[in-house]
């Protein structure tokens, strides 16, 4: 196609060229003079012309002529020469032409001898599927001839069975008749025999099942006994490792401190001349404190201190930043007093928001009620056996997140567990209830979870346990309260909780005496070894830590030792 196109740009090229000749030719020959009316008749003047204009018109007349010759013969010259052009490119294109047919033919060739090597390979393949399909065909007809085939003799041989298994059902039901006439002989012989043994004996027949029972219990005792031992070993050997395991990766990634909380605070004097302005004039400066906030301000003879006592933290605290404020302005009279303690409540409930919405960022919970948020705040000041509340609940966040993350739980439901377990000690003053029971009221109102208010009323088991995550609940409890500084224990509750557990295994049967020893962490038991034998002090032991756990509520965990051993004395003489 190209070709053609060339061919067709020289035809143009040529008809162009012919134009312009003529075109040229036409100009360079003399204009024919134009058609004029003919004059009107006037009087012809002859002018003689002289002879030097005739001879420069002649001289004229032949320059124009052989220009004219000139410009004739240079454009026959173009002419011939476009046609020879022409003539050159008439042939090209015939060969162009017989060349793209011939290269037309070949090519045409070529894809019918293509086609025929396709169509020769398609039937090719054609024909081996269709072999291939027909050989499968015949595999299948022979496989379903061979299934009938065994079809039939699995149904001859099931019906041939269940020919047998009629007869033997026939000789069964025979049997089970005999079985049932031996029965109610063996039956009434037995009540024969049992009437006669009754006589022999004098005894009714309550009598004498309670004392084969009792024969039966006393030997099966000492199997039972072992069979415990062998099991609370495996048991013991599989928790143990699990819980220390899942309780130590929980406590060695939380490491909170401990300080312990007091109803004191004491606050430095620059110079011991501001304990009289604290005073005031015949003490009214004191008493306005006192007054305003409930607290027991103590000047003693110590150098450079004074001493706030109160048992409400925040009354405590709210004396305390009052007090620093008005050391360090110097102006100190019950009017300012006043002002500055107003100011300073406002500024501790700004405090307490201000550390709620602080801890459940750090913890990462989302989507705290804001009263949820004050109630964790106020935990700051509170303390339970020496030990801050809020302290101690963020603590069980972090412990709570490790135990579910290890038990494939959500570590943020355990967090929220954690640090909201003890908000209704933020309110047990103000309402009546435990303050579990107030923390899961207070959690319902304000839209927690179930599982979440669950979890905060079931820790001192005041509610059931309806999830996994309210036993973890109590179980980190448990471990941030047990640790040993965590939390202070008067010398009466001390000394009560150690009377408890020697009464309670002094309480069985068989016991001589118990000592609580390791600050209540261990009690040794000591039995009779007359009245209790090996398998019944294995029982024992088991039954009085069980005891321990329904009855008693201490943290951590007890250990009982049970000793039993026997003493003979021989004298030689």
């Amino acid at each position: 196609m190209e070709t053609w196109v060339v061919v067709l740009i020289v035809v143009v090229a040529a008809a162009a060229a012919a134009t312009a000749a003529f075109y040229f030719a036409r100009r360079a020959a003399p204009a024919a003079p134009p058609i004029e009316a003919p004059p009107p008749p006037a009087k012809i003047i002859h002018v003689p012309a002289s002879q030097e204009e005739i001879d420069r018109a002649q001289v004229e007349a032949r320059r124009v002529r052989a220009e004219a010759e000139t410009q004739a013969a240079a454009v026959r010259q173009q002419s011939d020469q476009l046609r020879q052009h022409n003539d050159q490119l008439r042939q090209q294109g015939d060969q162009l032409r017989q060349q793209s047919e011939q290269t037309a033919q070949r090519e045409r060739a070529r894809i019918d001898s293509e086609l025929r090597e396709k169509r020769q390979r398609f039937d090719t393949e054609i024909q081996a599927e269709a072999k291939d399909h027909r050989d499968k065909v015949l595999e299948v007809e022979r496989r379903l001839a061979r299934k009938e085939a065994e079809a039939e003799k699995e149904q001859l041989r099931i019906e041939v069975r269940e020919k047998e298994i009629s007869s033997e059902k026939e000789k069964l039901e025979k049997q089970l008749v005999e079985v049932k006439s031996r029965d109610e002989q063996l039956q009434a012989t037995l009540k024969q025999e049992e009437q006669k043994l009754l006589e022999i004996a004098q005894l009714t027949a309550q009598e004498a099942r309670d004392v084969v029972m009792k024969k039966f219990e006393e030997e099966c005792q000492g199997d039972l006994a072992k069979y415990l031992e062998k099991k609370e070993e495996e048991r013991k050997e599989r928790s143990e490792e699990i819980a220390q395991r899942i309780v130590g990766t929980a406590i060695q990634r939380c490491a909170v401190r401990y300080v312990s909380d007091t109803v004191v605070s004491v606050i430095d004097l620059p110079s011991d001349e501001m304990k009289g302005k604290i005073i005031g004039r015949e003490g009214r400066n004191i008493r306005a404190i006192e007054k305003a906030t409930g607290v027991d301000v103590i000047v003693d003879d110590t150098p450079g201190v004074i001493v706030i006592s109160c048992f409400d933290a925040v009354r405590r605290e709210i004396a305390r930043r009052a007090l620093e404020k008005l050391i360090s302005d110097g102006r100190i009279h019950p009017a300012r007093i006043e002002e500055l303690i107003e100011a300073e409540k406002k500024g501790i409930d700004e405090d307490i928001r201000n550390t709620g919405k602080k801890v459940c960022a750090d913890l990462g919970l989302q989507k705290v009620h804001p009263q949820i948020q004050f109630l964790v705040g106020r935990l700051k000041y509170r303390s339970s056996y020496g030990q801050n509340v809020l302290e101690h609940s963020i603590e069980i966040a972090h412990i709570m997140s490790s135990i579910c993350a290890e038990l494939k739980l959500d570590p943020l439901i355990g967090k929220r567990c954690g640090l909201l377990h003890d908000i209704g000690k933020a309110m047990t003053h103000e309402l009546d209830g435990s303050h579990a029971v107030l923390g899961a009221d207070q959690a319902r109102r304000f839209d927690e979870q179930r599982l979440i208010w669950n979890a905060i009323g079931a820790h001192h088991e005041d509610m059931p346990y309806e999830t996994t995550y309210a036993v973890l609940t109590q179980v980190g409890d448990a471990i941030s309260a047990g640790r040993p500084g965590a939390r202070r224990d008067s010398v009466e509750q001390y000394v009560e909780r150690l009377e408890k557990l020697e009464a309670t295994a002094t309480s069985f049967e068989g016991v001589a005496s118990a000592y609580a020893v390791q600050a209540g962490r261990e009690l040794r038991v000591l039995v009779d070894a007359d009245k209790m034998d090996d398998n019944m002090a294995l029982l024992t032991a088991r039954n009085i830590a069980k005891k321990i756990e329904d009855e008693l509520t201490y943290p951590g965990e007890i250990k009982v030792t049970l000793i039993r051993e026997r003493k003979v004395t021989e004298i030689a003489r």
